[in-house]
Formats: structure tokens, C-alpha cells, sequence
């Protein structure tokens, strides 16, 4: 099983790399390949992480019958059952709120012939989205999961910046990563 994430911008930048990160370390360096990497230097620092391709998987010849695209706008929800699959398809796009259905643009509609699955109604980064997804490919049940919405991160005295994702929450704290948390804080011209 591997886990694909179509990077959907120009370069990885700093946040997409923590985020993709915690990809690598949810699922293994060997179960995820990252697509899509345009810029020479981005491949060299994600092939740390896992597999990386220069080439969109629109270019590429994936097996559409073995592969499930995750698309907030897909009818079916993935389940348990989906395990069967080879390859799980994420946008590496840095998310707006509310959605723009830019999954559905930018690789969906590239790729026909693919099945198509959600995570529920919810938007999450892709870190939380690739947890989610092998979560239930190992048997958990999306309806079964905890998530908190918004995340709410103190930046200052008086100031914070609220995050309008869902978070999973495991053993009872939010699954959100240090190093993205620090950058955050530490990112003044966010």
C-alpha cells in the first residue's frame, strides 16, 4: 500500500515540508511517494521522507483500477474495505477555508477512471488527512474517531491564529505537529 501526495504548488514550502514530514513518519519513508516536485532543491530535502517524483501523477502510468483519489467532494467515504486498493492519492495543497474544491480541479479531474473517496465532510491537512486515511484502512472507523475544529494556537500576549481544520485526537491530546507549532509561533510574517 503507498500513500501519494500530489504537490500542488510551485515549491514545498516550509509549513507543506513539516506537514509533509509527519506523512513520512504516520505512514514510513517507504510507504509514501511525493509527486508533482518541480523544483531540483524540494526533491532533494523530500527524498530524505520518502520516493519523489518530478512528474505529475497525471503523467504518470498509475493502475486507475488499484488506486483511491481522497477528495472532499467525492460521494463515497473510504472505509476499512477500501484496504484492497494500492495506491491512496492526497492533495498536497495548502487548505483555504472555506473550500475551493481544488482537489477536484487539480487531480481528480486529471485522473479519471479512478475511484474517489472523503473523510468525511471535514477539511484536514494533509498530514491529518494521510493519519485519518491509514486509520481506517486498518479498521477504525471514521464515525469512531475524535476530532477538535478549530485549533486555536496562542502566537502572543493577545493574539493567536486559528486554525479551521479538523484534528484527530489520540489518547486524549490533539495530533498536530511540535515542529509545525513552533514554526507558527516563530513566523512573524505569517
Amino acid at each position: 500500500m503507498k500513500f501519494i501526495i500530489e504537490h500542488c504548488d510551485e515549491k514545498v514550502w516550509e509549513w507543506a515540508y513539516i506537514e509533509y514530514k509527519m506523512c513520512s513518519e504516520h505512514i514510513g519513508k517507504e510507504n509514501i511517494i511525493f509527486s508533482n516536485i518541480k523544483r531540483k532543491s524540494d526533491r532533494e530535502k523530500l527524498s530524505k521522507l520518502g520516493e519523489v517524483h518530478k512528474e505529475s501523477l497525471a503523467d504518470v502510468n498509475l493502475p486507475k483500477q488499484k488506486t483511491i483519489i481522497l477528495d472532499p467532494e467525492a460521494k463515497k467515504e473510504l472505509t476499512p474495505s477500501d484496504i484492497k486498493y494500492e495506491y491512496f492519492v492526497f492533495g498536497g495543497i495548502l487548505g483555504d477555508y472555506p473550500m475551493r474544491k481544488r482537489t477536484k480541479k487539480m487531480i481528480t479531474s486529471k485522473m479519471k477512471g479512478c475511484k474517489i473517496r472523503n473523510l468525511g465532510k471535514e477539511q484536514f491537512s494533509t498530514d491529518n488527512a494521510v493519519f485519518v486515511a491509514k486509520e481506517i484502512l486498518n479498521g477504525n472507523k471514521l464515525k469512531n474517531m475524535k476530532f477538535i475544529k478549530p485549533l486555536i494556537i496562542k502566537t502572543g500576549k493577545n493574539e493567536e491564529l486559528i486554525l479551521n481544520f479538523s484534528y484527530p485526537v489520540v489518547n486524549g491530546k490533539v495530533l498536530v505537529s511540535k515542529e509545525l507549532i513552533k514554526y507558527i509561533k516563530e513566523d512573524k510574517g505569517f
